[in-house]
């Protein structure tokens, strides 16, 4: 039997939906990071949202396909400094604690995001 991928050890569709529900609000109400939501439409956030989901699923070795943009494009021309990073993955790591996601797991998540850093910092 091969070893279950980290899509499945995180709970598959429904536990990085789980994820992106809880980290999302935590940086939309965050009093540096909200400025990124200020403007934005709730049709607008649901589509992010559903992103997010794609492409953690994605990502994580599950059975979605990620449509949207690449995480340089994406982030472009936001000014996403390194405070704003160490904000975010503060948000991560409780999202994940709040989840009782396991060590390793978590030391997985953080591999892959920090593997995302330099696309997604820019200021």
């Amino acid at each position: 039997m091969s070893p279950k991928s980290l899509y499945e050890r995180l709970g598959g569709y429904d536990g990085l939906t789980a994820f992106a529900n809880d980290l999302l609000p935590r940086l939309q109400t965050d009093s540096q990071l909200g400025r990124f939501w200020k403007n934005r439409g709730d049709d607008g956030i649901a589509r992010e949202k559903q992103l997010l989901v794609d492409f953690l699923c994605s990502s994580a070795g599950g059975p979605m396909y990620y449509t949207g943009r690449d995480m340089k494009l994406s982030h472009k021309g936001m000014k996403i400094s390194e405070a704003d990073w160490s904000i975010f993955l503060r948000h991560a790591g409780a999202t994940m604690s709040a989840l009782k996601v396991p060590k390793q797991e978590c030391d997985e998540i953080v591999a892959f995001v920090q593997g995302l850093k330099n696309d997604i910092v820019e200021a």
